[in-house]
């Protein structure tokens, strides 16, 4: 029985055409897990979609050290007493620990946010970093320059202002050379920078830690620093706990007190979202598989009813000459046709649901952002379906070709 013959396919599309409502109840449970197993995986892309976009506003490989109070009495040193860090300490971590690419301090002025230019005044958040720090932000310069080692070194007072800080106060005027007020102190604009975070992180404006501290506070102490690394996860956890014994040496509290040292492993969190997304896409997979073979099982049962419907007619054809190959292969013919019509008709409807939601999360704040469905799962799919009608047709292709001739000629 030849697959490109005519004959067989008007043959097989007259018994399908007979039996019109076990062909759709048929078709319906295999479409129906193609169709639920395209908005699963759509879904699940939704949802790491919208999670990549939220790490997109700052880097994936950092760790974000905090000084706490030291809960752990400690030569002498009793709970409760705060930690801070120092300028020497940036340079120690810097110096003794591998792997770091770059390192800045970080604190905020607080007591005055007021930024102001000419006639125009404007509260904003006011952050006092080093050059590297860009990397953690994943800050992108849209004009000027950002703050630079010789703003450090000498101590410039100058400042990197976000898009809305610039909207706010320079309106359509250029910013770059331009001096503003900080806490009402004039600092020299050097660039203006945009950040994928969202609103809050474009309304900003940077200055050189060394220059606010002696300016506006005359001590060289700070709460937080970060660092970006090229560590992968094992690394970034051995490296935890080498900034925490460099600072227990250096700030003197006990390297088991957790308290007094905060280490946030960004690397770590970012690989752990990774594997949820993994697991994630494993029990979809096995969910929609499932469904689908639920509808395996259903067509396989329904194939086994046709053939029992058909053993006088299977007996005849065996009786002129057909062979068992032959037999097999008109059941599975109808098996497979069956099973990867309908499921083409669920991958459809399911991409073309997913197409049609897709604009309604495209510019999505939340945690689900554009779901789509990929060519490689698109072909995963066609596999399956191609599969899956072989394996529902088999079973029973093999129990008509076991008709023996005499028998089936006698059934009603």
């Amino acid at each position: 029985m030849g697959w490109l013959d005519p004959d067989n396919w008007q043959e097989m599309l007259a018994t399908l055409r007979k039996n019109r409502l076990r062909t759709f109840l048929t078709g319906f449970s295999v479409a129906w897990g193609i169709f639920m197993l395209i908005i699963l995986l759509g879904s699940g892309t939704g949802l790491e979609n919208g999670v990549r976009q939220e790490f997109e506003g700052d880097a994936v490989n950092t760790l974000w050290i905090n000084a706490g109070q030291i809960s752990i009495p400690y030569q002498g040193r009793k709970p409760g007493t705060p930690i801070s860090f120092r300028n020497e300490d940036v340079d120690a971590i810097e110096s003794n620990i591998g792997l770091i690419d770059h390192i800045s301090p970080r604190f905020n002025i607080w007591w005055n946010t007021n930024i102001t230019y000419g006639k125009e005044t404007a509260s904003f958040d006011i952050i006092c970093i080093a050059p590297g720090y860009r990397y953690l932000e994943a800050l992108k310069v849209v004009q000027g320059r950002f703050l630079n080692e010789n703003d450090i070194r000498e101590g410039r007072k100058c400042v990197a202002i976000g898009t809305a800080v610039r909207d706010a106060l320079f309106k359509k005027e250029d910013p770059i050379g331009k001096f503003i007020k900080v806490s009402g102190v004039p600092f020299q604009v050097v660039g203006c920078f945009d950040d994928s975070g969202g609103d809050r992180d474009v309304r900003r404006v940077y200055l050189p830690y060394v220059t606010a501290q002696r300016v506006y506070s005359n001590t060289d102490r700070y709460w937080s620093m970060n660092i970006t690394t090229r560590a992968d996860m094992a690394q970034s956890k051995a490296m935890e706990e080498q900034i925490r014994r460099e600072l227990s040496q250096r700030l003197k509290f006990d390297a088991k007190d957790e308290r007094a040292v905060f280490i946030f492993n960004g690397v770590e969190n970012y690989q752990q979202f990774m594997n949820l997304f993994l697991g994630i896409r494993v029990f979809i997979w096995i969910i929609g598989i499932g469904t689908i073979v639920a509808g395996i099982v259903g067509v396989s049962n329904i194939m086994m009813i046709a053939v029992r419907e058909r053993t006088r007619e299977i007996g005849i054809r065996k009786s002129i000459g057909a062979t068992p190959l032959s037999i097999i292969a008109m059941v599975m013919m109808e098996s497979i046709v069956i099973t990867t019509a309908a499921g083409y008709i669920g991958l459809f409807a399911g991409v073309g649901v997913l197409e049609l939601a897709a604009p309604l999360f495209a510019d999505s704040d939340n945690f689900f952002r554009n779901p789509e469905v990929n060519f490689s799962i698109a072909l995963s799919a066609t596999g399956i379906l191609i599969l899956a009608g072989a394996i529902a047709g088999f079973i029973p292709a093999r129990k008509a070709a076991a008709i023996r001739p005499v028998e089936a000629l006698k059934e009603e």
